[in-house]
């Protein structure tokens, strides 16, 4: 028995061996590749084609490459030429290259990439397709030139490069040094991963190689034998690459960003277009794309091309994985937003393709809220696929296959791809391949081969590509799938690991595959175990997304809730007062939400333009949906039988409660006409005054007490028969604002709070002044609209000046305090705003924003201690830490949520509200809430001017549960309406106070939330109810409707029946009703 080597020569010998592999590899292709970019001269400026082909180059410079080997000139959309001549060799290091195919392969980061040879175009490309492998010959023929000019035009944000320029030769086999080189290095990189030991064996097989390559002016015949060889022996000896890359082609393809959305139905138009032509010549591509909405606008623009895409579903040469309407932003979106996006996107690709899409493919948005699974899985949808979490920047994700789960149980199958825009490159596939073999146990890979964000598709060189390697015997087997097959693959050979919210250590490497995990997995395992991750996926980059463009997310959250409410009163109108459901606009008004979600619209990350083509779409989004809601209301208010008016000149005025609670607070009437005297009086329907206010723009206030849930009551606005000065008011000298609730003090040095008093809990709220508006310098990343500065918190500016502070109103209803202070050439109005019977302070805010690259945040350092802070995501709550350990709660610096944040300790917590803000940081003693961000890049206008929104701060006892924090921010967002008609004398059916639905009957169901009233897709004579359990408990769904409603059955998202109705509704669930007329 030969005893063993020590270690230390074991290592000394395999280092040795890989060595040898290496040199050999990098011999090989020295006889198919050469360098040319030390060849370049250039030209900086623009010229016609013809004047550069009629120089000779003579008078153009030369170029000193970086010390990245790159070709770099300034940003700003600066035009440089290069240009070189080409000559093919006799040989490269003695290997002949006649009959060889020369292409030229180039990489560019360039705005806009125009190749020309001989002087005629023959390629281009930009930001997205940033390479190409040019043909030059199919036959080389020694000493035949080719002149080859470039026009690049450098990236208006960032410098422009010519990245790598090369001549590659190619033989007509497989059996040439560029073709096995990487076949060598494929093998090499296997057995490094998982069988170091073979190293030996490859480095005896190069012995031959390295012989002849070694020898100056060797035979053709002679070295392509001795790599045939060389083949035959590593296919028969090394089986450690017999696993699979499945492809699937794809073009990622973003609605809007650096171009418009015109643009982008161009770029589908080409897209499509070209992917079917390529399946004539290579019909086992098969091609997937995503977004209902696209299809809507080739169905409508191109019907021809439309019905071929239809027969290439129809042949499984097309696969549609659209379950989404678009790929959207999915942080900071309603739940009702995230089911109409399904709800459409499903119905569109089943009416129009046959079939429900299994598949969300959203590989670009920028992370995802933890409830998204209750959401997929009740659409119909089986699997979920994403790569941006690839993009972190702190931690790397572990998992690559993986079961997520979301707060209610439910459970989606879920992957982690391989990065999209990619090529077909052997050895770069490999290297993810192995990565994730390593992470998973499977050696089943999927590869997405297309150019993309801004279209493009599979190319017929990476085509041409594929077919090449599918033949050779070591690399793995390449196969066109579709991706509902992979996943159904990997998820039947895997079993369900453990579930695993792991400590994530910090990255030393660059991103995409290198940053993987090395998980407990060894080569080969019989069986791959995917984990479940119970929590949400949360992308440690793109942080400013959450403020940016700050007029997108108030449009945002003004639609979804103005649609809701449109919605809801059309659907009683309609059941009460047998007028018209308007279904079709209402739809069409959905939509143009649902796109304007687009995941680089909402977010504001995209071009000015974008915008400006995205404002009228809001603006009509909106008007429809406040016709449609003014119209119902008006229309209810109608059928209500008047009593006898307090005068006989009164007006009836109707309060409407669009929640499904009972509720009480301070309205406004608009009055016939402007006033500064009380001219107006307010009345119950019995005829008793109720107190009122005049407020500073000359509305009536008065307190609308319970108002019945889904419901209204009824006033009447008298004029006052002694008008006489607003006598309600009696306006303090002292900043102090006061109702039965809270004290509040505002300092008059700062115009901060320096005093917020609980009343009601005898406590101080603050632990310092509260709402200190903060401003820090944001800049510097290259990301610029979508990355926050990571050390904001270094660069804070001098404080905000106060200009002034000023009563508006001091009175029994509302008191009204305005601060204005200036940042730099901006200026802040804050109001001020005290309510009888709320226990929020409001801080209305207007500004006039002009700072550049500076983000503002309200700060509220809060007379408590919490290790966790709570945050509304859709149809749910999230606690994240506010003392991070791990490096993945660190990089939690900046957080999503919707329309609330809370700390809590043990009884006694702070809730901070807004009506369309959405980024939050925590400690335990302070929340933040951001309010403004001024990036330049890619629009250098974004936010600049005026903005209007609203914040609010809810301190309160016990939990946030308990608190009811949930209604308390839906009755901040839907404010009660107020319809002041025309006196009927006809005798109408509806009584003076009503709720048309209730669902919390006897306390059951009081942790439900409405959702959605509305027409079924189905029966213009059925209606869906839909509402979600909202503090984590069991309660149970009941429906009393004055409107002769009863429940038939329960449907899912896509209102398809379920087996079985199921009333008792678990925490966190969704539930969706149909309901029909009571027989």
């Amino acid at each position: 028995m030969i005893a063993p080597l020590p270690e230390s020569n074991t290592n000394l010998n395999s280092q040795s061996n890989l060595q040898t592999i290496l040199q050999t590899v990098e011999k090989l292709r020295a006889f198919s590749e050469v360098d040319v970019s030390e060849h370049w001269r250039c030209f900086s400026g623009d010229m016609s084609i013809a004047e550069v082909f009629a120089s000779d180059f003579s008078d153009w410079e030369t170029f000193e490459l970086n010390a990245k080997g790159h070709i770099a000139w300034e940003k700003g959309k600066k035009v440089l030429w290069l240009a070189q001549k080409i000559i093919v060799p006799s040989d490269l290091q003695g290997y002949a290259l006649k009959g060889l195919c020369l292409r030229l392969a180039l990489v560019w980061w360039a705005d806009s990439a125009q190749i020309y040879i001989n002087g005629s175009l023959v390629g281009e490309g930009d930001l997205f397709d940033v390479s190409q492998r040019v043909l030059l010959t199919q036959d080389a023929i020694v000493g035949e030139e080719f002149t080859v000019a470039l026009r690049l035009v450098s990236p208006g944000h960032d410098n422009g490069a010519l990245v790598g320029s090369k001549c590659v030769y190619e033989g007509g086999n497989n059996v040439y040094p560029g073709f096995v080189a990487s076949e060598l290095a494929i093998v090499q990189r296997y057995c490094e991963a998982f069988a170091p030991h073979e190293l030996d064996v490859v480095a005896g097989l190069v012995k031959e190689v390295a012989e002849v390559i070694n020898r100056r002016g060797a035979q053709k015949e002679e070295l392509n034998k001795s790599l045939a060889n060389l083949q035959n022996q590593l296919q028969s000896k090394i089986s450690h690459t017999q696993s699979k890359i499945q492809l699937v082609g794809h073009a990622h393809l973003d609605m809007a960003w650096l171009w418009r959305v015109s643009e982008t139905w161009e770029a589908a138009k080409n897209t499509f277009a070209s992917v079917l032509k390529l399946q004539e010549d290579f019909p086992e591509l098969i091609f997937c794309h995503s977004t209902p909405a696209l299809y809507a606008w080739v169905e409508e623009n191109c019907p021809d091309l439309f019905v071929q895409i239809k027969k290439a579903v129809k042949n499984n040469l097309w696969e549609i994985v659209g379950a989404f309407w678009v790929e959207p932003e999915l942080n900071i979106i309603s739940g009702e937003s995230i089911i109409r996006q399904l709800l459409y996107g499903q119905r569109y690709v089943k009416e129009k393709f046959g079939e429900f899409s299994t598949v969300a493919w959203l590989p670009d948005s920028f992370g995802f809220c933890w409830t998204l699974p209750q959401f997929m899985v009740n659409a119909g949808v089986e699997y979920f696929v994403t790569e941006k979490l690839i993009w972190n920047d702190t931690t790397k994700f572990p998992h690559g296959a993986f079961w997520w789960r979301s707060p209610d149980g439910s459970e989606i199958f879920s992957l982690m791809s391989a990065p999209i825009g990619e090529g077909i490159n052997p050895e770069k596939m490999v290297d993810y391949a192995i990565a994730w073999e390593k992470q998973t146990g499977s050696q089943n890979y999927l590869w997405l081969p297309g150019v993309g964000d801004h279209g493009g598709g599979p190319t017929r060189d990476m085509l041409e590509i594929a077919r090449r390697w599918q033949s050779s015997n070591v690399c793995p087997e390449f196969e066109f799938t579709t991706v509902e097959k992979y996943l159904q693959e990997i998820k039947q050979e895997g079993t369900r690991g453990q579930e695993n919210n792991i400590k994530i250590s910090t990255p030393s490497t660059p991103r995409h595959f290198a940053q993987r995990r090395e998980p407990p997995h060894a080569s080969g395992s019989s069986t791959p175990s995917f984990p479940t991750w119970n929590d949400e996926l949360y992308l440690e980059f793109h942080r400013g997304c959450y403020t940016t463009h700050g007029d997108q997310k108030l449009y945002n959250r003004r639609g979804e809730n103005l649609l809701y409410e449109a919605e809801l009163f059309a659907s009683l109108a309609t059941i009460s007062c047998d007028v018209d459901y308007p279904k079709a606009e209402l739809e069409a008004a959905w939509k143009k939400l649902l796109f304007n979600q687009f995941h680089d619209i909402l977010p504001g990350s995209s071009i000015e333009e974008v915008y400006q083509d995205a404002e009228p779409e809001w603006q009509e989004m909106l008007n429809t949906a406040s016709q449609i809601l003014n119209q119902s209301l008006e229309t209810l208010a109608g059928q209500i039988n008047l009593p006898q008016p307090p005068q006989p000149d009164s007006l009836p005025v109707a309060v409407f409660n669009s929640l499904n609670w009972q509720r009480s607070e301070v309205v406004s009437v608009s009055l016939p006409t402007e006033t500064n005297h009380q001219q107006w009086l307010i009345y119950d329907s019995s005829g008793n005054q109720i107190t009122s206010q005049l407020d500073a723009e000359s509305k009536l206030l008065f307190l609308a007490e319970d108002i019945p849930a889904i419901g209204y009551r009824l006033y009447w606005l008298t004029p006052n028969q002694n008008p006489s000065e607003n006598t309600t008011e009696t306006i303090a000298l002292e900043f102090t604002l006061e109702n039965e609730f809270l004290r509040v003090v505002i300092d008059e040095t700062t115009g901060e709070l320096n005093s917020v008093f609980d009343k009601s809990n005898n406590r101080q709220v603050l632990a310092a002044n509260g709402n200190q508006l903060q401003a820090f310098t944001d800049k510097g990343q290259y990301w610029d609209a979508w990355n926050i500065d990571p050390n904001y918190a270094d660069k804070m500016l001098p404080p905000f000046k106060l200009k002034s502070i000023k009563w508006l109103e001091q009175g029994i209803l509302q008191n009204r305090l305005r601060v204005v202070t200036q940042l730099g050439a901006s200026e802040f109005i804050q109001d001020y705003i005290l309510q009888a019977a709320c226990p929020i302070l409001k801080i209305h805010t207007k500004v006039n924003w002009l700072e550049r690259h500076v983000l503002v945040k309200a700060a509220f350092p809060l007379n408590l201690e919490a290790d966790f802070a709570t945050y509304e995501i859709p149809c749910g709550a999230i606690q994240r830490t506010t003392k991070p350990q791990t490096a993945a709660e660190k990089a939690k610096w900046e957080v999503p949520a919707l329309r609330w944040a809370d700390l809590t300790q043990d009884s006694y917590g702070v809730s901070l509200l807004n009506d369309c803000k959405y980024g939050y940081d925590a400690q335990p003693n302070q929340l933040r809430l951001s309010l403004l961000r001024s990036p330049e890049w890619p629009n250098p206008q974004a936010d600049k001017g005026n903005h209007e929104f609203s914040y609010g701060l809810y301190p309160h006892a016990q939990s946030w549960e308990k608190a009811q924090t949930v209604k308390r921010g839906y009755e901040f967002n839907q404010p009660l309406k107020v319809v002041v008609y025309q006196n009927s004398s006809e005798k109408q059916k509806l009584p003076e106070k009503a709720s048309f639905i209730d669902i919390s009957v006897d306390n059951s169901g009081e942790n439900l939330i409405l959702m959605a009233f509305k027409q079924s897709e189905d029966s213009a004579k059925e209606w869906i109810i839909r509402c979600y359990e909202c503090n984590g408990e069991t309660t149970t769904f009941q429906l009393i409707s004055d409107i002769g409603l009863n429940i038939k059955e329960s449907v899912d998202l896509l209102e398809r029946p379920l087996p079985n109705s199921e009333f008792t509704i678990k925490p966190w669930k969704i539930a969706s009703f149909k309901l029909g007329n009571r027989e």
